[in-house]
């Protein structure tokens, strides 16, 4: 059994663990803290280890600063539903489902429910335009892997809806991916949840009045919700992706 300290890194060690098949142990978490032990979207990303294989064993100390971890087998499928912890966003669950989903039994087509846009983890919008190309670059395949956006979720309460879809893979070919290019073009999305349309526009203007200075090709799509896929709280935002000359 390999042993961590901390809670450094946890989504790593358990995505690791869960693919070499060895289990875990994790102690110290947050020891010294004022509220030791563990949170509530790290104890919500176990949750959902146990949703997509089967036999994993988690066992967690009373006070939570201690967490042993037996990997099962990562089994995929479809008609899976989570509700992501209001802590993090979407984004903290999507990355490590991507890399599990493509070596599981099955083809794995998941909803996740909770926050789609916040300051900290990756938005959905980026998760689409920037991490699942580059992920079907390095597969060589473009079929099976897709993020459908069904509802948008702002904080603090929440209420997006996200489907993810991932497939299997025998093999994976080999990457190389050592020259970045130069930037030919800005693509983004401005978004905006239970507020005036009005706002996406004058984004779009902004970032234009901007990015027009250096570049010619930029193009924004804006995304203007309201009613039920709009969530339960109001907010808006803006995502930016710079694609280069190598792709």
């Amino acid at each position: 059994m390999l042993r961590f300290r901390g809670c450094q890194n946890f989504r790593q060690r358990l995505v690791c663990a869960t693919l070499s098949g060895r289990p875990i142990r994790i102690d110290d978490i947050r020891a010294n803290d004022q509220e030791p032990g563990l949170r509530d979207f790290e104890a919500s990303f176990l949750r959902l280890l146990e949703k997509i294989t089967n036999g994993c064993v988690v066992e967690i100390n009373e006070t939570g600063t201690s967490l042993r971890y037996k990997p099962g087998l990562i089994v995929g499928g479809a008609g899976l539903s989570h509700d992501c912890a209001p802590s993090r966003s979407i984004g903290y669950f999507l990355e490590p489902l991507v890399v599990l989903g493509l070596f599981g039994k099955k083809p794995l087509s998941i909803t996740l429910r909770g926050i789609t846009n916040d300051h900290v983890d990756p938005s959905i919008d980026i998760f689409r335009t920037v991490t699942l190309p580059l992920v079907k670059r390095c597969l060589g395949s473009e079929e099976g892997l897709e993020l459908k956006v069904v509802k948008r979720g702002a904080l603090p309460l929440g209420g997006g809806e996200v489907v993810l879809r991932v497939p299997v893979m025998k093999q994976l070919p080999a990457i190389n991916m050592t020259d970045e290019g130069m930037v030919k073009r800005i693509r983004g999305v401005s978004y905006s949840m239970k507020v005036s349309p009005q706002n996406t526009n004058r984004m779009v203007d902004g970032a234009r009045g901007v990015l027009n200075a250096f570049l010619a090709d930029v193009f924004i799509f804006t995304d203007a919700v309201a009613g039920a896929s709009s969530g339960n709280s109001p907010g808006y935002g803006i995502a930016l992706v710079a694609e280069t000359t190598s792709g």
